[in-house]
């Protein structure tokens, strides 16, 4: 099922800048926010305020990557203005706000399906960011190194000291991660390492039940596979739904973790508090775990660009 879906990993290292850096204690947005703007002003040709009506939208790499939105055509989530971008910026978990000249920052950066061949972009914005600056003072910054992290390698594919790019593809399925799972998985536990906006019903929920983020991940996977891989996940939803609601919350130790952030687009502050800490659930569970394990790489919930959602399992 998971044959098709493609995914890339990169270890970013960038090194602060003859002033340092003055960073937020969570800096998804902050890398998510000056990433946008640097991508729309070196692949962005019509200059629109908006991308919606733009001939040029179909051909854009920025329209593609940051307004993603359904073919006219589609006949999966056609009421949605938009869909799941296809990239996540895996912000450091440090709380650390204050980096001092010549001291490195990593980040990690995942890309999903066609977006892989962008990945070309992805690097020339990241140098274009440090020359602009991030964060207060819009203080400047060196990209140092991006490693690819494949299924059982690494290796670097850019430095600042050569100034050069390997053409060097470590991209890897989601099927490789499916294999040598254990059989008869009866206990699980998920540690939601950046806050985890899940809803139900629209609502915004603060007990994890299992269907509700089990429900999710599958929304989640399945559009990432139908937008970006051009391909349905032939899959029994109704049924793993239903079966997913017998899966007991065998104790919950997430809490409410709330974080602001401003939408300069919007120019709004916004809410993007979610759960944090650890869940175990118990129940027949081997049949929901090669979903599970494709939800770590991508993450889960709303924001996930930004690096909200992330969570990593723990099979007991």
């Amino acid at each position: 099922m998971f044959e098709n879906f493609q995914l890339a990993r990169y270890q970013v290292t960038i090194t602060a800048g003859k002033f340092g850096l003055s960073l937020p204690p969570y800096k998804g947005s902050t890398f998510r926010g000056g990433f946008g703007q640097v991508f729309r002003r070196i692949t962005c040709s019509v200059r629109q305020a908006e991308c919606g009506g733009c001939l040029l939208k179909e051909q854009c790499p920025y329209a593609y990557i940051f307004e993603t939105s359904p073919p006219p055509d589609t006949q999966a989530l056609s009421k949605y203005e938009s869909i799941p971008r296809p990239f996540v910026l895996e912000p450091p978990l440090e709380t650390k706000t204050s980096y001092a000249s010549g001291e490195s920052l990593i980040f990690h950066l995942v890309l999903i399906g066609r977006a892989i061949q962008y990945l070309p972009y992805f690097i020339v914005v990241f140098r274009e960011m440090g020359e602009a600056g991030i964060g207060r003072d819009r203080r400047s910054f060196i990209l140092d190194d991006i490693t690819a992290i494949g299924f059982n390698e690494a290796q670097s594919i850019y430095s600042s000291r050569t100034n050069t790019v390997q053409n060097l593809d470590l991209a890897y399925s989601a099927s490789q991660l499916m294999e040598n799972l254990p059989a008869n998985i009866k206990k699980i536990r998920i540690i939601f390492e950046t806050p985890v906006r899940l809803k139900d019903g629209g609502i915004i929920v603060r007990r994890p039940e299992f269907h509700i983020l089990f429900r999710q991940i599958m929304r989640r996977l399945s559009s990432l596979a139908y937008f970006h891989h051009g391909e349905k996940l032939l899959a029994d939803y109704a049924g793993l739904s239903e079966r997913a609601c017998a899966i007991s919350l065998l104790e919950n130790s997430t809490s409410w973790h709330d974080w602001e952030r401003y939408s300069q687009r919007q120019q709004q502050r916004m809410n993007m508090g979610g759960l944090v800490g650890t869940v175990t659930y118990e129940g027949n569970l081997s049949e929901f775990l090669p979903w599970l394990i494709l939800g770590e790489q991508v993450h889960v919930g709303k924001n996930t660009v930004f690096g909200l959602g992330k969570y990593r399992i723990d099979v007991q």
